[in-house]
């Protein structure tokens, strides 16, 4: 471009627009009450800023491209109340302190790891949702991360510092350990690097194991299976009892004997059909297969109300194994 066409105090190079902290794609963004706030007033800080840049188009362009961002994420935004979801389980919003430290889990935008404010993406937090005071998470080696208090009103957060590592409280063990996430990353590396991955034990690419996100969000239905609104899944599975729709698949032989028992929670937005059809193509490898509807009915237990949908279909493909054990084979108990 002609410097002639450059006015002054414009940039000759076009800055490059920094992107929003990431948010996985097709995560939800939740964002606590303040998290919509401090957006909100980051957008109004912008629009200052645009009108101050006056005819400095490259300036002008720059901010624009900034808030374009940052619209999309206000537009996106899904607030959680906290008065929803039960006082004594760690769920999004909520403080935590585990091992003499407190944080608070927070969305992906309002988070900042040096402050205690730990986005629910990040993999501590993964590790404490659905947890309750007393719950213990196996870390490497001999470490352990203890809970210790569970709040939804504000507690002093951990002052964090990246170049000196946290010192792992002694802790005693009060409760048996309930998450699938038997492996974790050490806890100061946990705290420090936000990005890292869980390492979670398994029994190999041909072991099943059912889908459990804390926070994903799934319909609420009446008795008919009609959707009449939607709750986080730690809100389902907390005692609230509140009807929610789930798939029992049965696998049978050429005998008729049932070989596997899979199970899942059916999406917000999905019929049971369609559900499964997407879960036995990602789980299980089948596609092209229509399983039966044998029955539905209402399954209650002490967290958990559940409107069950019953399929059937006949295999002898080496499809991945179940887990073992009386709790998981209680859940199809009433299926016959």
């Amino acid at each position: 471009m002609s410097r002639g066409f450059i006015k002054e105090g414009d940039q000759e190079e076009i800055p490059m627009v920094p992107p929003r902290a990431y948010l996985p794609e097709g995560t939800p963004n939740y964002v606590t009450k303040e998290g919509l706030a401090a957006l909100n007033e980051e957008l109004k800080s912008l629009e200052a800023e645009h009108a101050k840049a006056g005819e400095n188009y490259i300036m002008s362009n720059f901010i624009e491209a900034k808030m374009k961002l940052l619209i999309s994420r206000i537009n996106s935004a899904v607030e959680i109340d906290p008065s929803k979801v039960s006082k004594d389980t760690v769920s999004f919003g909520a403080w935590v302190r585990y091992n003499g430290h407190v944080v608070r889990i927070v969305g992906v935008d309002e988070a900042d790891v040096k402050k205690g404010l730990v986005a629910f993406t990040s993999p501590i937090a993964k590790a404490l949702m659905g947890k309750k005071k007393g719950d213990v998470i196996a870390l490497k080696g001999a470490e352990r991360m203890v809970v210790e208090e569970v709040s939804y009103e504000p507690l002093a957060l951990t002052q964090m510092e990246s170049d000196k590592p946290l010192e792992t409280a002694v802790t005693t063990e009060k409760r048996t350990p309930k998450s699938n996430i038997e492996e974790l990353v050490p806890t100061q590396q946990i705290i420090l690097e936000d990005d890292i991955d869980l390492t979670a034990k398994t029994d190999g690419p041909h072991t099943f194991e059912p889908d459990e996100n804390p926070m994903e969000f799934l319909p609420i239905v009446n008795e008919r299976g009609i959707i009449v609104g939607r709750a986080l899944y730690v809100e389902l599975h907390n005692g609230n009892k509140m009807l929610h729709p789930v798939i029992h698949l049965h696998v049978l032989n050429g005998k008729g004997e049932t070989t596997r028992r899979y199970w899942w929670h059916v999406a917000f937005g999905d019929t049971p059909e369609k559900t499964l059809k997407r879960k036995m193509e990602a789980s299980l490898g089948l596609s092209g297969v229509k399983p039966k509807l044998k029955r539905q009915y209402i399954r209650e237990a002490k967290a958990e109300k559940e409107l069950v949908y019953v399929f059937t279909m006949v295999s002898e493909e080496d499809l991945p194994s179940t887990p073992e054990g009386k709790d998981y084979i209680e859940f199809f108990a009433e299926d016959d």
